[in-house]
């Protein structure tokens, strides 16, 4: 049994009646939200109620669509025994909705219960009850918030969730590169290799258990795939040439990769149950890499060098059909084809200028959300709202995770411990 369905495993979740006429929403189809006052109230039970509500009242400010209310502003005091609010004292201090509940521990064991208020309605919106280990009481925490995002914005929340990174550090003609892992906020930060060799764009399977990268282990780079759960990993085959950009299909049974050899550099799909390889790319002195599959598995997005210059191509899955869709000024790279299918992210680089951007898959609508002395490797949440990818400010300033909605608002940067490049976010932890 994988690791997190062990660590969930006597999380019970109940959900309470909702009132039909509920209509408290976010439209966030718009380009720019104006955040939504909401205020979070610790939740009555002791200090894990409040460290909570802490860490709910991060995700949803973070988010950008959302603006918890200082405590001190509240009037109503919410106890374990409040059933309705006071409607009027939480829309005296502009609170459109509200969240109350309750915490209680004992043995180890952590029941959590909480009900969100469209205060200007004075309805509930959604109840739900926990029961799991006290330890988990931050997984908890993200499980709420999602709740609560989904519920207003009506779109799944993402913030239940794992980012794998490479950290960085030491001199740029030395750099010492790990694998690294941590929740979406930051925290529960592990490094998952020593640093003894550099490895790049790690990628997380579909069931958040596996990841593969690049590795220089051995005397040439080369895939591998490691488990989370055992820290077991393996290196998926010996090829002539160098093996890198890998990236999981959808279903998690195959992968893509390029594979340089003989002056090109070609994509290849494998298949994990028999480790069969197919060629799906073909050229003389091309290059094909940085692979992703569309969600449904039918096509994919490369850059290849092709046409003269770096651009972006979709192909069906078994290489036929190969079409160019980006036709801007620059050079792209590091396609990624968003968890709805709507839209690739992408790296532009044009006049000296890195830029973070997205377009449909057929190459219309091209827009561009960020850019900097180095902005690259897009990745994104699994409900395809936001992006991560890393930046750098200027030649030897330091290389940082941030975040930005697809709008190209609300950018964030992640506090790592250290430097920080090659991002990837997982999908909804099991």
């Amino acid at each position: 049994m994988r690791i997190l369905c062990i660590i969930l495993f006597f999380l019970v979740e109940i959900s309470y009646s909702v009132s039909a006429h509920a209509t408290l929403h976010i439209d966030i189809t718009q380009g720019h939200v104006e955040p939504m006052p909401i205020a979070l109230p610790d939740l009555p039970g002791g200090s894990t109620g409040s460290d909570i509500m802490r860490v709910v009242s991060a995700d949803l400010e973070r988010s950008g669509l959302f603006r918890p209310l200082p405590q001190s502003s509240f009037i109503e005091k919410i106890t374990a025994q409040t059933t309705a609010p006071r409607f009027a004292d939480w829309r005296q201090i502009s609170a459109a909705a509200l969240v109350t509940g309750s915490v209680t521990e004992e043995g180890g064991k952590l029941r959590v219960d909480f009900r969100l208020w469209d205060v200007y309605g004075e309805e509930q919106m959604l109840g739900k009850e926990y029961n799991t280990f006290s330890s988990n009481w931050r997984r908890i925490a993200h499980i709420m918030a999602d709740a609560i995002y989904k519920r207003i914005t009506g779109e799944n929340g993402y913030f239940d969730t794992r980012i794998v990174y490479v950290a960085e550090s030491g001199p740029a003609t030395h750099r010492t590169k790990r694998l690294a892992i941590m929740d979406q906020d930051g925290e529960n930060h592990k490094f998952l290799t020593d640093g003894r060799f550099l490895v790049l764009t790690p990628r997380f399977s579909p069931n958040t258990q596996e990841i593969l990268y690049m590795s220089y282990a051995g005397k040439q780079p080369r895939v591998y795939l490691r488990d989370l759960q055992t820290g077991r990993e393996e290196s998926l085959g010996t090829f002539q040439g160098m093996s890198f950009a890998p990236r999981f299909s959808s279903s998690g049974n195959s992968i893509v990769m390029s594979i340089a050899e003989g002056g090109s550099t070609q994509i290849y799909r494998m298949d994990l149950g028999g480790r069969r390889m197919t060629k799906i790319t073909s050229g003389i002195g091309t290059i094909d890499t940085s692979p992703s599959y569309s969600p449904d598995g039918s096509r994919i997005v490369f850059n290849s060098d092709r046409g003269g210059s770096q651009q972006l191509y979709v192909m069906n899955a078994d290489g036929s059909n190969v079409q160019r869709i980006s036709f801007g000024d620059g050079r792209y790279g590091t396609p990624v084809w968003s968890p709805r299918g709507d839209q690739i992210a992408f790296t532009k680089m044009s006049g000296g200028t890195f830029y973070i951007g997205v377009m449909r898959p057929d190459g219309s609508g091209e827009r561009l959300l960020t850019q900097s002395y180095l902005v690259e490797g897009p990745s994104w949440a699994p409900n395809g709202r936001v992006l991560v990818f890393h930046r750098q400010n200027g030649p030897g300033q330091p290389t940082k995770l941030h975040t930005i909605d697809v709008t190209g608002y609300n950018e964030r940067e992640i506090v790592t411990p250290l430097d920080a490049s090659d991002p990837a976010w997982s999908p909804l932890l099991p």
